[in-house]
Parts: C-alpha cells; sequence; structure tokens
C-alpha cells in the first residue's frame, strides 16, 4: 500500500487567517496537550500562519465572540489539538460548539469525536462492521467485576472508558488484582471497560487527509523498555523503541487496510491514530482510534509522517489545510 500524497492545495498562510491552537484544557490528558500544543503553535510560525495559543474551551469561546464584537482580532479557524474529555477536547463537544459559531476546526466532526472518546460504543461499532476487536465487557456501578474477569479469562485489561493516554489503565493477571485496578479506573468519569488482553505486539497506523480522500502511514511497532507501554513509556521514557514501518509485506498492507477501514466506521474524519495489538498468530485486534492525537517530541503520527518525508510543520500545514478544503467544520 503506496503513502504517495497529494500537492498540497494552500500554499499561501493568510488563506488560513488567524488560527488559535487549541491546548491544555482541564482533562486528565492537560499536560500532554500543551506539549503538543506548543510543537504545532510554532511549527505553523515556522510557516508563516498567524496562530496563537488558548488554553481550555472557555477561553476560546470568549475569544471567538469578543473578536466578533470587536469586528476583528477574532478566530477564523481552529487547530484542535485538546486531548480527552470532560474539558478536553475530543468528546464532540467542543465540535458542536464550533459548528453552532461556525468557526473551521480541525479533525472529527461531532459525531466521529463522540464516538471514538468511548471506547465501548467505538467496539461496538467496529463488531457490528465486522472488524476485529478484543472480547470486552461493559462494567457498569455495582456489577460482579469477577464474574465479568471469568466470563473474559485471564488476563485483562481494566480501564475508563473515556479516557486516553494509558490514563487509569491497568493489566490483570491474577483475580487479586482486579479490585485495586477497578478503583483505580473509577477515579475516572464514566463507565469502565473489561478488556480481554492480547499477548503480542502493540501497534499503531495514523490516518491522514489526502487530497479528496485519505491515506494511511507505515504503521509503528511500539517496544518499551518495560513490559507494557505505559504513560512513562510514551511521554517520559528515552529508551522506548519504535519501529516504522512496523511490519512489512503482506502484514503491512493488512494493517493498514484495517486502520482505514476502523476510521471510517467510526466516522472519523482529518486525521486520527488507529492503535492495534497482534497476537502470537499474527491476528491484528483493533483497540482504539485516537482523533486528536499527541504532537509531542514522543507523538507517533509525526514519526510516521516523517517515513515518507512529510516532516513536522508539513503535517501540522496539511492538518490545518482539510479546513479550507473541507468548506468550514472539520474536514
Amino acid at each position: 500500500m503506496s503513502a504517495k500524497f497529494a500537492a498540497l492545495r494552500v500554499t499561501d498562510p493568510a488563506v488560513f487567517g488567524r488560527v488559535a491552537v487549541l491546548m491544555g484544557g482541564t482533562s486528565a490528558e492537560r499536560e500532554v496537550s500543551l506539549d503538543s500544543g506548543r510543537g504545532v503553535l510554532e511549527a505553523l510560525r515556522s510557516r508563516g500562519v498567524d496562530a496563537f495559543a488558548v488554553d481550555g474551551i472557555p477561553a476560546l469561546i470568549e475569544q471567538i465572540l469578543a473578536g466578533r464584537k470587536a469586528g476583528a482580532g477574532g478566530v477564523d479557524r481552529v487547530f484542535n489539538i485538546l486531548h480527552g474529555n470532560k474539558g478536553g477536547g475530543e468528546d464532540g463537544v467542543l465540535q458542536g460548539v464550533l459548528e453552532a459559531l461556525g468557526v473551521p476546526y480541525t479533525g472529527s466532526d461531532v459525531l466521529g469525536s463522540a464516538l471514538a472518546m468511548d471506547k465501548i460504543r467505538t467496539k461496538q461499532v467496529w463488531i457490528g462492521s465486522g472488524l476485529p476487536t478484543p472480547r470486552f465487557k461493559r462494567i457498569a456501578k455495582g456489577d460482579d467485576v469477577h464474574a465479568a474477569a471469568r466470563e473474559i479469562g485471564l488476563p485483562i485489561i481494566i480501564k475508563p472508558s473515556c479516557e486516553g493516554s494509558s490514563v487509569g489503565v491497568s493489566r490483570v493477571l491474577a483475580d487479586a488484582d482486579i479490585d485495586q485496578a477497578v478503583a483505580l479506573a473509577a477515579r475516572y468519569p464514566g463507565e469502565m471497560l473489561m478488556e480481554q488482553m492480547i499477548v503480542g505486539d502493540e501497534l499503531t497506523v495514523a490516518v491522514l487527509i489526502d487530497g479528496d480522500g485519505y491515506t494511511a502511514l507505515p504503521s509503528i511497532r511500539i517496544v518499551p523498555k518495560g513490559e507494557w507501554y505505559d504513560y512513562h513509556a510514551k511521554y517520559i521514557a528515552e529508551d522506548t523503541q519504535y519501529l516504522c514501518p512496523g511490519l512489512d509485506g503482506a502484514a503491512e498492507d493488512e494493517i493498514r487496510r484495517l486502520a482505514m477501514e476502523a476510521f471510517v466506521a467510526a466516522g472519523c474524519k482529518g486525521w486520527g491514530r488507529v492503535d492495534f495489538m497482534r497476537d502470537r498468530d499474527g491476528k491484528f485486534y483493533l483497540i482504539e482510534v485516537n482523533t486528536a492525537p499527541g504532537m509531542t517530541s514522543h507523538s507517533l503520527v509525526p514519526k510516521a509522517a516523517r517515513q515518507i518525508g512529510i516532516e513536522y510543520d508539513e503535517l501540522c500545514w496539511r492538518v490545518l489545510e482539510a479546513t479550507v478544503i473541507a468548506g468550514g467544520g472539520a474536514a
């Protein structure tokens, strides 16, 4: 599967107008978002874009309304690099506000954002589309978690259904560890997800708008120094290995095809990242979709883009360009 991109359609940064790089917010992923936002802001400015930082949704709304009242100095479009929900910008709330205000923005629209933020509902859509994902149980308050674990079979993963960046995630190898894992996940709002733990390789595939369609970037196989790819391995450790492409031949073609199918099935747009596990028999399992992926120095989408000659600043430009090609709203 090739990854040759169409030529840029926008070459004059003035076309974008004033661009708010929306970062920070109040979700559990605030610090990661701030780190991502600083990188995006610098990249856009380096290419002549009139970009400025905005911390959180209330500040953005205030900026938009104040600009309209003054007749100048407002917001022409938004590069959303908020992560998470409940004050993050990945759950559809921000997208609904911007749709109502008529301000174009990067990434998925209301439907795609809200669905992909909810891992349980995303998995239900994938199953309905015939796509592979690990066995799982939705855990509501008062449910018998030990019975659910027996039904799925150990080992399992327990995590909040609507968080990212490995927040609140536990690997459970023994029944005695279930209660502690549930207590950790319960610190975060929303339902919990109990999922079959796939033993094997962890991989991810970025999907990026490409002219009038989409292209899956080369896969990345993640090899952490420790037992698994947790928050520390993602954002702090310097010894995590990222192999890109993570696969070759037919396996690489298959994972990129599945990434595209999963992205479309979840109603996602613009750009995103689809996470996988591959078991020891070579079978792929879809884990989740990130609709506003990290853009830090450790992040995976820039690594995959660089593999095919798209540097960080061009990647940011292409993501932003989608707001112009689409003629408003999400790409």
